[in-house]
């Protein structure tokens, strides 16, 4: 797998570990100084991105995988090895 792909799903990681414990945050330690709404409200923000975020690396993995199976296909159509 290229390198970037590598680094930018660890990004996407990262930020989804992030994201979560933050939601989380916001659930547990909310609720004593904020109101319910915008504990409602942070809560799902941050709970939604993290869902985005462990969604998209697989994704990008299945597209690259993809697209790896693509060129190998082509490349045997060709006659030329992959």
């Amino acid at each position: 797998m290229d390198e970037r792909l590598k680094k930018r799903i660890l990004a996407f990681q990262v930020a989804a570990v992030i994201n979560l414990a933050l939601g989380l945050y916001v659930l547990i330690a909310g609720p004593g100084f904020l109101p319910q709404n915008t504990v409602f409200w942070l809560a799902l923000f941050f709970l939604g991105f993290a869902a985005v975020d462990f969604w998209f690396p697989r994704v990008l993995k299945k597209r690259w995988s993809e697209m790896m199976a693509k060129h190998a296909e082509e490349q045997r159509a060709r006659g030329q090895k992959p």
